[in-house]
Formats: structure tokens, sequence, C-alpha cells
């Protein structure tokens, strides 16, 4: 395994590039299968969550040309299966973006249930459930496989979604595409990463309108085509590096974004004192005067991203006074607080508000990072601590983040990624 050493305590100075968007990008990459021809994909991450769907479409039939680090051509016109069970899928939760995209484009799908963080809240499909056989499928959930079929293709239907949810509305996206007649998608997610899914719809041949609103109307259409596509920046990596020179210190450059998706995060953290200054595609965000409390909630986009939640709670554990956290996504995602707890943190959790007492310091600690964003928020407790922090489980942060620990040295950070190698398994005898 991978470990993450860090000695913190030092400030942030210069540029970061900010990659391709994840949750775009695991969204896109299935959207795929859909078309016929090559589609041509720019500004990919270079994360392990990207790496194995890519890894899943060629083991599907995919024919996959690499242009270069962060360009891809995907031709998926000769696949011939609805089936995607492999233990892959497992690995990461965008797997389910296989089900829309599948059912689309054959009518029936098989896929493997999908995998990724447990960050403690459950992560149900119902409304994925809902919205398909809306559209005239049958779905049915046995022995960990997702089975979905309809007779010819998905029909348009008025889908209302109970709870706002980003995976169901880009899954029921994907479907309505190819579907006969129209489905409206009501209570539905505006992320930007919907927005940016539905781009690529598009600009393949698909007619889907409204996106980035809480109702969107897709016409189906017979097919897709070719093209190309680029991906946008990444909206919570930008925001991750941004709470990062928050609680260290300093003054970066985040580079390649675009600062009205990050609206929510530098409000935030101008109201702790941290100036943000926003430029054409990046951002300026210092700190030099101590850190002031406040008050979170996390909510659908335009509100403060739940991805953010983690990462924002370390830096105000360093804040002057009293701030509560609260997450109005899932029903649970404080695990990393006893990891933030070794470190010296003063956090009480009760139901789904932390509450935090700033503390003048954070202390260098073995810690473990349990899902993709709270092992970022550690990484950020790691560079702001007095003292050397280990931490582990750093395959997390990788299926999310390209290059981290390369981007924080350009920065001035004293973090390195070492191997460290498994214990060797220890033999026994049975002594009859």
């Amino acid at each position: 395994m991978t470990n993450y050493i860090i000695n913190g305590g030092k400030p942030l100075y210069g540029e970061i590039e900010i990659s391709g968007a994840k949750n775009a990008a695991v969204a896109i990459i299935p959207a795929a299968l859909m078309v016929d021809g090559v589609c041509r994909i720019e500004n990919l991450p270079d994360i392990s969550d990207v790496n194995t769907l890519l890894s899943i479409l060629k083991e599907m039939g995919a024919k996959i040309h690499a242009v270069n680090k962060r360009t891809i051509d995907i031709d998926c016109t000769h696949i011939g299966t609805s089936n995607a069970t492999f233990d892959k899928m497992r690995r990461i939760r965008a797997s389910y973006y296989l089900i829309g995209a599948l059912l689309g484009r054959f009518g029936k799908a098989d896929v493997a249930m999908p995998g990724g963080c447990n960050f403690g809240g459950v992560r149900p499909i119902d409304q994925h459930v809902k919205g398909f056989s809306a559209m005239g499928a049958n779905v049915s959930v046995k022995n960990g496989i997702v089975s979905t079929k309809t007779t010819g293709r998905l029909r348009g239907a008025t889908i209302y979604l109970d709870v706002v949810s980003v995976g169901a509305t880009i899954n029921l996206m994907l479907g309505a595409a190819l579907a006969e007649g129209v489905t409206f998608i009501e209570n539905a997610a505006r992320e930007p990463h919907i927005v940016d899914v539905a781009n690529f719809l598009n600009s393949m041949g698909a007619d889907i309108r409204g996106a980035g609103t809480n109702a969107i109307k897709i016409r189906g259409v017979e097919s897709l085509k070719g093209g190309f596509y680029s991906i946008i920046p990444d909206q919570i990596e930008a925001g991750t590096f941004m709470t990062a020179v928050a609680g260290c210190g300093g003054r970066i450059v985040i580079k390649d974004v675009i600062p009205k998706h990050l609206d929510c995060i530098s409000q935030k953290l101008r109201e702790m004192g941290v100036t943000v200054v926003d430029l054409e595609d990046s951002v300026i965000v210092q700190r030099t005067d101590p850190l002031v409390r406040t008050h979170i909630k996390t909510m659908p986009y335009p509100g403060f991203p739940t991805d953010m939640q983690p990462q924002i709670s370390t830096i105000l554990c360093l804040a002057e006074g009293t701030s509560t956290v609260t997450e109005g996504v899932w029903d649970n995602r404080f695990k990393y607080v006893d990891e933030l707890t070794k470190m010296g943190s003063s956090i009480r959790v009760m139901e789904r508000t932390a509450v935090i007492e700033g503390v003048p310091y954070l202390t260098g600690a073995p810690i473990k990072a349990s899902d993709l964003r709270a092992g970022a928020a550690l990484v950020i407790a790691g560079l702001c601590a007095k003292g050397e922090t280990v931490v582990e489980g750093v395959d997390y942060i990788e299926r999310g983040y390209e290059k981290i620990v390369e981007k924080l040295i350009g920065v001035g950070a004293d973090i390195k990624a070492v191997y460290v190698p498994d214990e060797p398994k220890v033999k026994t005898r049975d002594i009859g």
C-alpha cells in the first residue's frame, strides 16, 4: 500500500492547475456507450475511477485509444452486450450510470451493484428504479445484480424525483436520450456536472433542454453520432485546494476553473476571513489573518456542496470561536471526525450536525482515510498540523484527485507518497 507522509505547518504559495471534473467524467464515459461512432473526450482527469471505467468499457468491447494523457477516443459502435457484471463495477459508485446508458441503447441491462465510498450514509438507487419503471422498464435486484428490461425502446414519461438526486437525474437523462417520445424530469438536481453531461449528449445529437434547472426536458432521438467534447474543470478539486491554503495560510492562484461554480465555496471562505478574488478562468486565494468561525449547511447546488463538507470542517477546527456544520444531503458524513480528534480537534457530532470548537493548532498523527473527500480533508489537516502526519488509505484519495501530491509539492507543501510493503502472512500448522 501507499501512505502519504506530511510535515505540516508550511504556508502555500504558487499556482495549481485544476483537472477535468471527476463527477462529469464518470458519467460521460458510460454515456459514450450510446454513441455510434468515435467520441473524442478531452480534459479527462487521470484518476483511478476514470481508468476503471475505461477498463470496463474495453472489456465490453469498446475500442479505446489514448491520444494523450488527457484525451481519449472511444468507439462503442460494435459493442453487442448489455451485461456489465464485472468485479470492477463494485469499486466505484458511478458504475450505475451504465444502467441508463445500456438500457437506452439496448432496451436491457444487467449491471453489478455499484461500490465506491462508504462514508456512513445510505446511498440507495430507488429514484433510479422509480424513473426507469415509469419509462416502461421492468427492474429487479437479485444477488447483487440490477437487471432492467423493456420491450423495444424506453418510453418518454414525466418523472418527479422524491429527493434531489444527482445520480438519478443523470441516469434517467441517459436513458431518456434514446427513448421514444418526451421525458420530463422534475425536481432534478442542478449541479454543474449535470449540465456537462447534457452538453456532451447534445453535442452527439441528443435533444436535452433545461439542464441546470429543476425541470429537464428530453426529446428522445433515434441515435447519437460521434464527435468532440471537453470536460469542465473540477469544482470540488478546486474547492479542496482553496480550503488547503485557507487552513495553511499563504497565497495560491488556482487556474483553469469556472469561478461561478465556486461561488458557494468562495463565499464561505470570505466569511472566515479568507481573501478570494475571481478572475476570468482562475481564482486567487490568500489568507494572512486568523480564521474566524462560521456556520454551514450542505445543500444541493447552488448550495454548499456535500463533497466539500469534510474539507471545510477540517479548517474550521482552526477557526476562532464555535462553528456548526450541518449535513443536509446524507444521513451521516462525519466518520472522519475520529481521525481529526487524534490530531487535537474539538468536535461534537449530534445526528447531522457537528459543533466545532476552534483550537490553536492541530498535531500530526497517524490517521486513515475512510472515503474520497474525507481523505482529502485529512491531507489538509496534515498540511495544517504541527509535526508529522501519516495518512493511510490513500487509494480513496486517488480515486478523485489527479497527482495531488505533485500539485501540493508545487506550492510548497512537504508531502510525499511512500510505498509500504504488505505484512508477510505468517504460516501456521495444525498441531494434532
